[in-house]
């Protein structure tokens, strides 16, 4: 859909410029003029005293896909620093890249971090198109879109993936609405359809209960944001070489309407389950939120860090940060320890790509048995306890090997 003034009838009342949530329309020579802000939400449709504004139906249907080309990824980074996922994404960038016989680009935005550039270029992009602003130093939804949207206007890509993080989750949409395209958000696989050169987006669906692949066949860009620890990172390569270009945005103050003001780091320290090479996350079978004691000793025992499914989480037993499945966040460690966890198909699709998987539970019927790597059936209380005194007598134990 879009909107649209009818000259002829508008009497510059500027009625819709006051009601606009998007500022999107502005009034010259005394006639209301619709910009390129405009989400045709409606609401100056219904507000205009004499109907000098109206809906009409999109003409255009689809693009002529044969003008996109490569594939691109949008490298976040706060405060200098390159997000995990950003890497994982050049890993499946690339191979999508390669199948395709496209180049990959990442898109990085910020303010003095050239250095982050070289990086990507090492972690397999073919280029990176840096956009330097001061104002694009902290991130803002109107200023990275703006910038964003312009470069696809002019360079127009075939794919672009972007992390399902708080900022991308953030971005996409913006990004997708602005630019008349599709986005399947939280994807957990992608392929592609070569003979059509269709991105091929699976995500979870119905409560994660099926998995539904997602095409886009007649817009451009096709967009999916993806869920971080879902992909394996790209292989950093120090001799590696690319092109870096350096982009000075059409970007000012008035284009930004939300101003970052201060950022305030939380003191508490965030727990990095996706980073994390070894989990041991607890379920409704520890019976209370006192079986969490146990559960981080055996943690700081194996050096990994404490997991926990949706329900422990819903009952408050545990921070939600700590939660792995697909509300939670995806995880893939070298070892995943389920502890009186049942193994449903919400909390089966954040962890079955770990490594190794060791469940221990009293239900030996448990689903989570069927893709764990080593069932233990008993009681956590008394399992867990037989665990940490075996890691303490570890050194005594080897010896008698």
């Amino acid at each position: 859909m879009a909107v649209k003034v009818l000259v002829e009838k508008c009497i510059g009342c500027g009625v819709c410029v006051s009601v606009c949530p998007f500022e999107a329309i502005e009034m010259v020579d005394d006639k209301a003029v619709i910009t390129d802000k405009c989400t045709a939400c409606g609401a100056c449709v219904e507000e205009c005293p004499v109907g000098a504004i109206e809906k009409e139906e999109e003409k255009k249907q689809g693009v002529n896909i044969e003008e996109y080309e490569g594939v691109w990824v949008f490298a976040e980074q706060r405060d200098g620093n390159l997000m995990n996922v950003s890497i994982e994404l050049l890993g499946e960038g690339r191979k999508i890249a390669d199948e395709l016989g496209t180049h990959l680009s990442a898109i990085l935005l910020g303010k003095n971090v050239k250095k982050l550039a070289d990086k990507l270029i090492k972690y397999g992009a073919d280029n990176v198109l840096y956009a330097d602003s001061p104002l694009l130093e902290k991130y803002t939804t109107e200023g990275y879109t703006k910038v964003i949207c312009d470069l696809i206007k002019t360079r127009k890509p075939e794919i672009i993936l972007i992390g399902a993080t708080n900022i991308g989750r953030d971005l996409g949409p913006r990004i997708s609405a602005r630019t008349h395209t599709g986005l399947t958000a939280d994807c957990t696989r992608l392929d592609v359809d070569l003979e059509n050169r269709r991105l091929m987006q699976t995500r979870p669906a119905f409560g994660g209960n099926l998995m539904a692949t997602i095409i886009c066949p007649n817009y451009r860009p096709q967009m999916s944001t993806v869920r971080p620890g879902v992909m394996e990172k790209a292989k950093y390569d120090e001799n590696r070489n690319g092109n870096i270009e350096i982009i000075v945005p059409e970007l000012s103050e008035e284009d930004i309407r939300a101003k970052v003001i201060e950022s305030v780091k939380e003191k508490k320290a965030q727990v990095k389950l996706e980073e994390a090479p070894i989990i041991v996350s607890g379920g409704r079978g520890l019976g209370n939120p006192e079986g969490f004691k146990l559960i981080e000793e055996l943690a700081e025992k194996l050096g990994g860090v404490v997991g926990a499914s949706r329900a422990t989480v819903d009952a408050g037993w545990i921070e939600q940060s700590h939660q792995v499945g697909q509300t939670g966040k995806t995880v893939r460690p070298g070892l995943y320890v389920a502890c009186g966890i049942s193994g449903a198909i919400q909390h089966l699709a954040g962890m079955q790509d770990s490594k190794i998987i060791v469940a221990i539970n009293k239900d030996k019927d448990a689903p989570i048995f069927e893709v764990a790597d080593y069932g233990i059936v008993g009681d956590v209380y008394e399992i867990i306890p037989e665990l940490i005194k075996g890691l303490d007598n570890i050194d005594e134990i080897m010896e008698t090997v």
